[in-house]
């Protein structure tokens, strides 16, 4: 393989929607409530793709995963029940999903590998992402990637699990 992480672009929506559409398709299989409301969406992908905040994971240059990835952008987590351990900036990482051919090959994690790179050149001091209750396969990516639980946030009236990594010396 020869992976890459960049910034989307408006020409991989389709692929970016693609993928999306695989991933939710197998939350449903798997009995999970998660996005069978109609979130995420095309809109959603092309807004993302706009405010510059949608990325790609690549194999030879073919779009095989996608993370919307933001800097200190998430009005949910300020309400978290629980704690966060550092409360210096916190890149958010949202819409994980990777292409149905490329599952079971740890591609999930190394997306969440390069997110992690990506944010401390950045001088980001901490990554936070949420998953559902119900998502094992997520849940089972971040504890085996070093990032501890930390309460619970609410996204459209539906509790999420939270979670946190820091890096170096950014704990409070």
């Amino acid at each position: 393989m020869d992976l890459a992480f960049r910034m989307a672009e408006v020409a991989d929506e389709a692929a970016i929607w693609q993928i999306l559409q695989g991933a939710i398709q197998r939350r449903k299989e798997d009995g999970s409530n998660q996005w069978q409301d109609g979130y995420p969406n095309p809109t959603v992908i092309q807004a993302d793709v706009e405010r510059g905040i949608g990325y790609v994971l690549t194999d030879q240059g073919s779009v095989i995963g996608y993370a919307a990835v933001l800097i200190d952008d998430e009005p949910a987590y300020a309400n978290i029940e629980g704690t966060w351990q550092c409360s210096e900036g916190f890149v958010v990482v949202h819409r994980v999903a990777i292409a149905t051919a490329y599952l079971g090959k740890g591609l999930a994690q190394r997306l969440l590998e390069f997110v992690e790179l990506w944010a401390q050149e950045q001088q980001v001091p901490s990554m936070r992402i949420d998953t559902n209750f119900d998502n094992k396969g997520m849940l089972r990516i971040l504890e085996k990637s070093g990032y501890n639980y930390r309460g619970e946030v609410y996204f459209r009236g539906k509790p999420r699990k939270a979670y946190e990594k820091v890096f170096g010396k950014a704990i409070d």
